[in-house]
């Protein structure tokens, strides 16, 4: 039992090791997934920046190039209050920014109002710049700023994000396409470029991708979860099965080791009981012939016979306890089953109809073991012997045999009032009977003889009533 205990400890505490590092694991999985989709959503964000830029610049260029000199040649100066400045400015706008989703975009002039809107609500001219304007016009740097409707957590599980849902503003200097400072690289700024896109589909995609990352961590948590759920539930129940079996071999080793002990001191006192009690039957029975022939009706030849009855059953008790402390080695020869079964049921024939037993024979020729035909045929009279004792009235006994790709079974049943279920696990125990004369060793004995030819014997009950006893002897 302490093993057992002690082995039950310790499957535990691999069991409690087992689930801690699947919380790790699954904790670190977490970490894992959260930290590469806030990586992939700020590369994608840069990317979108990186973009913005190259779109700013591009636009820059065209409108240097295609209408700040173009405009200088041909009017002197840039007036966007002249329409068809205005107009030439918002074809090129138009057309560079085509297809980029750009929701809104303003330039701001060096008095810090919009000069030029793509919208209506701008082209009043009477929107001031920002802070952020101010920089650009300034100091010339750039600046984003991206808004979204929705909370990061929201948008994961949002199921689709609607246009406008995330946008992104960009604040970007413009400049001379010429270099009219040699010190100065980039060029002079001219005024400042404000417009909004539209990132919504690329979010989208961020999104998607944070799902399959975080969906993929879950499903392997998941996985790894189940399989080491069931992993941990079958060593649990092996385990369990195994503190069993143990638990019952050292029962079982208890029992036999009682078992032998008393085997020995009652095989002892048998054999010592067996001489005087020889000469006490042969005597008894010596007198017995001689009452029987002086008075058979006599108080002698009655107290005789009882003295020679008893003296054979105590014969028969000495005997039990000799064969089962002392069990015999079973030859292997060839034997004949169905001639067994036969000779048992010839023997026993005149006893069953005394009763009103019907004895059955479900049989087939030509069914053979390797084993000792004495000692078979001996536990299989104990079991008709049995059957027929446990019968108060009419019945029948059944004896089958058959034999099938697993081995030979044997199967003796009758009709009587069966094993009793709260003793049915006790029945073969050596010394455990319910009879009042019983010693408790037959189905012991018998036992013993079915287990030194390899077989197996399993006590049951019929359906309809009635005992079973099942044998099976492996196939050679």
């Amino acid at each position: 039992m302490t093993q057992t205990a002690s082995s039950n400890g310790t499957f535990q505490t691999a069991k409690v090791l087992s689930m801690t590092f699947f919380v790790l694991l699954l904790g670190s999985n977490l970490v894992l997934s959260i930290f590469l989709s806030d990586y992939a959503r700020r590369t994608l964000l840069e990317k979108q920046k990186d973009y913005a830029l190259l779109l700013a610049d591009n636009l820059n260029h065209q409108i240097f190039q295609r209408f700040t000199l173009p405009t200088v040649l041909a009017f002197g100066k840039v007036d966007l209050k002249d329409p068809r400045q205005l107009e030439r400015l918002d074809q090129i706008v138009r057309t560079t920014m085509h297809g980029f989703h750009v929701l809104d975009l303003r330039i701001y002039g060096f008095e810090r109002r919009v000069v030029y809107s793509m919208n209506d609500e701008g082209k009043d001219a009477e929107l001031k710049a920002n802070q952020v304007v101010d920089q650009a016009l300034d100091k010339g740097t750039n600046h984003f700023l991206i808004a979204t409707k929705r909370s990061e957590f929201a948008s994961f599980f949002a199921l689709k994000t609607e246009p406008e849902d995330v946008t992104m503003q960009t604040v970007y200097a413009l400049r001379a396409d010429r270099r009219l400072n040699p010190n100065d690289p980039r060029g002079p700024i001219t005024g400042a470029l404000e417009f909004t896109q539209d990132i919504s589909k690329d979010y989208e995609r961020v999104i998607t991708f944070e799902r399959i990352i975080v969906g993929a961590t879950t499903f392997t948590a998941l996985t790894l979860f189940f399989i080491l759920l069931v992993i941990l539930r079958r060593a649990d129940r092996l385990a369990a099965e195994r503190a069993a079996e143990k638990e019952r071999f050292e029962r079982e080793l208890h029992q036999t080791e009682k078992l032998a002990s008393m085997g020995r001191m009652v095989a002892g006192v048998a054999h010592e009981i067996r001489n005087p009690l020889g000469i006490i039957r042969s005597t008894a029975e010596l007198l017995l012939q001689k009452a029987k022939a002086e008075n058979p009706a006599g108080a002698n030849a009655k107290l005789l016979t009882a003295i020679f009855d008893e003296s054979k059953r105590l014969s028969r008790t000495v005997n039990d306890f000799l064969d089962y402390a002392r069990p015999k080695h079973p030859r292997q020869d060839d034997v004949d089953v169905g001639k067994v079964l036969n000779q048992v049921a010839v023997f026993m024939e005149q006893k069953c109809r005394d009763q009103e037993v019907a004895l059955e024979r479900q049989f087939a020729e030509g069914l053979h073991i390797k084993g000792d035909a004495d000692l078979l045929y001996r536990a299989i009279y104990n079991l008709v012997a049995n059957a027929l004792d446990a019968m108060a009235g009419p019945g029948s006994i059944r004896l089958a045999a058959g034999a099938d790709e697993a081995g030979l079974t044997l199967v003796v049943s009758d009709t009587g009032p069966g094993f009793p279920a709260e003793t049915l696990d006790h029945v073969k125990d050596p010394f455990f009977t319910t009879k009042e004369n019983g010693t408790g060793l037959g189905l012991a004995i018998v036992d013993t003889i079915i287990q030194g030819h390899g077989g197996v014997m399993d006590l049951g009950n019929n359906e309809g009533g009635g005992a079973r006893v099942t044998i099976t002897f492996p196939k050679e």
